[in-house]
């Protein structure tokens, strides 16, 4: 999954996400489906949820739009596991701040926060980090919205290696202060807050091997020299003569003599520079010099809906409300500033579990209940 590299004839795992869904994410969706498919489940395509219906028992209907029409499917539990709103601006600029209405989404265009909303405005209590998201270096010039043909493979994560600098030609974060699944989905909110809201990524030939799949493909906005000089003409937006002396810097305050190891945090950083590299320093000096325009790609937001240990929605009085549970990216609470790379699919696998069951059991009292009152 991403996560070793071979070093003398060995991978060694640092720990963290040791494997992965077959297929990634399109591989878990398949087999969701599949299961669907055996149960009997059927999915309902281009329909929108409008809102919840409820009574004086909870949850009484769903409203949904589809083909323009609108109607309400009667039920007594929903499993409300939607998404948050990384795809509305206007919510991103209100509870994210300046500028997040202008950044790239990393998947589709539809997680508009409608299910928040819907549950908020039948007394569902708000919780979590409403300013807080998940947001990733994402290439320069990827659409607005999540392409289903390049998957994630915009994203650009091999940042530990090499150097990121801004429009000034600077560096202004720490590219080794963590493994990569630790820094990741912080460092998206860095590169909003630069110049031009984007960055560069720099690497030179002895690190060249190590960049993700992700580097490789076609619709990459990248820049190559065979001298530092020749790169810097080729960086769009970004002062030559600031990235020439940041280099300069840079190189000589890294640690060379610590040994470079890709698999462990080696310690191998740099010595008097305002912004360190803790680890996986190396002297960007062995040409041909590649980088890669990166900017922000959110990917979730971290605010949401209040569950109970059931997966059961409580209102703001702190007491479920009957009939209405939550699971995925819209459960509040989970992440605050940062997120470890394989939680998100933890969470949801967990709590989209605990949502079924509880709306099953949920379903199955309400019918004994009904039983028992016409007998």
């Amino acid at each position: 999954g991403r996560q070793a590299f071979k070093v003398n004839g060995k991978f060694r795992f640092w720990g963290g996400v040791a494997c992965e869904v077959v297929g990634g994410g399109p591989g878990l969706i398949d087999m969701l489906y599949a299961a669907a498919g055996r149960a009997g489940i059927r999915i309902a395509y281009e329909t929108r949820m409008v809102g919840l219906e409820t009574d004086d028992e909870g949850i009484c209907g769903v409203r949904i739009e589809h083909g323009g029409r609108r109607r309400t499917i009667r039920t007594r539990a929903v499993i409300l596991a939607c998404g948050g709103f990384e795809s509305n601006a206007e919510m991103r600029a209100r509870y994210l701040g300046p500028d997040w209405d202008l950044a790239k989404v990393r998947g589709t265009r539809f997680n508009n926060g409608e299910g928040i909303s819907s549950a908020l405005a039948i007394g569902a209590m708000p919780a979590g980090h409403w300013s807080g998201c998940h947001a990733v270096g994402w290439d320069l010039n990827a659409p607005a919205f999540g392409d289903l043909a390049i998957g994630d493979q915009f994203q650009k994560h091999s940042y530990p290696f090499g150097i990121m600098v801004n429009a000034r030609g600077e560096r202004f974060l720490d590219e080794g202060a963590d493994f990569r699944n630790y820094t990741y989905a912080k460092y998206g909110r860095e590169i909003l807050m630069q110049p031009g809201m984007f960055a560069w990524q720099v690497f030179d030939a002895k690190v060249s091997h190590l960049l993700r799949d992700e580097y490789r493909i076609r619709e990459v906005t990248k820049a190559r020299g065979d001298t530092l000089e020749e790169l810097a003409a080729g960086m769009e937006g970004v002062n030559a003569e600031g990235f020439l002396r940041t280099v300069a810097t840079f190189n000589e305050a890294v640690r060379e003599d610590i040994t470079f190891d890709p698999n462990v945090k080696d310690g191998r950083g740099t010595a008097g520079l305002a912004v360190p590299k803790s680890n996986w320093a190396n002297t960007i000096a062995e040409p041909p010099f590649v980088a890669y325009a990166v900017t922000c790609g959110i990917t979730f937001t971290f605010g949401g809906l209040k569950v109970n240990t059931e997966a059961m929605v409580e209102n703001v009085a702190g007491v479920p409300i009957p009939g209405l549970f939550a699971a995925g990216e819209l459960v509040g609470g989970l992440f605050a500033f940062n997120y470890p790379g394989g939680s998100g699919l933890t969470s949801g696998a967990v709590f989209g579990r605990q949502a079924g069951e509880s709306a099953a059991r949920h379903i199955l009292a309400a019918r004994e209940g009904r039983r028992s009152a016409a007998q």
